[in-house]
């Protein structure tokens, strides 16, 4: 070994003398003549993870932008009945009889369906002691006929109010729930009739439920101790998309007792009428008990013949409440004409939501 590391030193020494190639390229060469090993190969290195935190979470993102714009389209949808002058249904209608108009300018109909579509609906009756506990007891007896016009694929809630509101069976297909529990109810226990707050809580309860919503509402018309005003309910109602179908029950007690109720008896009645007519519904206020069956048909026709009306709205989405019209035309396009029992031709009349209030488009600055 000493030997080897002799000559190579000697030869080395002759080639810088004779030949003069310079010491930093023969310690080059020099390095060169041992074994070469590889470096070890470095493996990397993964950075710490706080305990407790996935591995995924500590991935650097990439910084937000400065500015959010956020452009939000809703498609608006319209339940809408048409009747002719004498109260019948009118089916078999087309797309192109019907014309939407959004604060007053039309609309593209993207969308457009007769109705098949199983019932969903709220039944909301006052059960409350007020005038001696007669509109309890009458609410009971309408709200247990009203179920034997449903079919068993149509779901159907009962809930009760006075004081308070109270959900007394939720959301089934068992219409027998819903009549055992209408004759469990025996004594009211307040006199108070929250017409307003059992209305507006119904409706918020509704809103994440799919499909055609509806609210049949029982009562006597009367708010007596409600949180909320009667603007307040009229707010909310326009930003709603059920439809309200009222009954009226003061009529009956106002003709057998014309003493009930006094100027109230026609604020009631008024209010409950633009609750039906600001969702597209009908207000009912029968004086007789024989009335009702024909009242429910009218409730159910209502609900089986309704058109399912789609559009993107055109107009700015600027969070305010936009009015609604819609309207029925003839193949020619003038506003479709029926004739009535006498011959003579009478324009339609449809039912349909007053309005809506669209999400208003937002720019977000950091």
């Amino acid at each position: 070994m000493y030997r080897n590391t002799w000559f190579r030193a000697v030869l080395l020494g002759l080639l810088v003398a004779v030949l003069g190639v310079p010491p930093s390229t023969l310690r080059a060469l020099a390095q060169q003549q041992g074994p070469q090993t590889p470096p070890p190969a470095q493996q990397p290195t993964a950075p710490p993870v706080p305990e407790g935190k996935p591995q995924a979470a500590q991935q650097q993102k990439a910084p937000p932008p400065q500015v959010t714009i956020t452009a939000e389209s809703q498609l608006v949808n319209i339940d809408a009945n048409v009747i002719d002058a004498e109260g019948n249904i009118i089916t078999g209608l087309k797309r192109e009889n019907f014309r939407v108009l959004d604060n007053g300018q039309p609309q593209q109909i993207t969308n457009f369906a007769p109705t098949d579509a199983p019932i969903t609906i709220v039944i909301l009756m006052e059960f409350s002691k007020l005038f001696y506990s007669l509109y309890s007891y009458l609410g009971k007896e309408f709200a247990y006929n009203f179920l034997g016009h449903l079919k068993p694929p149509d779901w159907v809630a009962f809930k009760t109010f006075d004081l308070k509101t109270t959900v007394q069976v939720d959301f089934t297909q068992d219409k027998r729930e819903i009549q055992q529990s209408i004759a469990t109810l025996y004594f009211p226990d307040f006199t108070e009739a929250n017409l307003f707050d059992a209305l507006i809580e119904t409706v918020d309860q509704m809103a994440g439920v799919k499909g055609r919503r509806s609210i049949l509402v029982i009562a006597s018309g009367y708010d007596t101790f409600s949180k909320h005003t009667l603007d307040q309910t009229y707010k909310r109602l326009k930003e709603a998309d059920e439809t309200i179908f009222c009954l009226g029950m003061a009529e009956y007690f106002q003709v057998r007792s014309p003493r009930t109720g006094g100027t109230s008896f026609v604020q009631s009645e008024n209010q409950m009428r633009t609750f039906a007519d600001m969702t597209g519904g009908f207000a009912w206020f029968p004086r007789f008990e024989g009335e009702m069956p024909s009242i429910f048909n009218s409730v159910i026709a209502f609900l089986r013949n309704q058109y399912t009306i789609g559009f993107a709205p055109n107009t700015p989405n600027d969070g305010k409440y936009h009015k609604l019209k819609v309207e029925v035309l003839d193949d020619q396009g003038n506003p479709l004409m029926v004739a009535n029992k006498k011959g003579k031709l009478k324009p339609v009349v449809v039912y349909a939501r007053q309005g809506y209030t669209p999400i208003k488009s937002a720019v977000v600055g950091d």
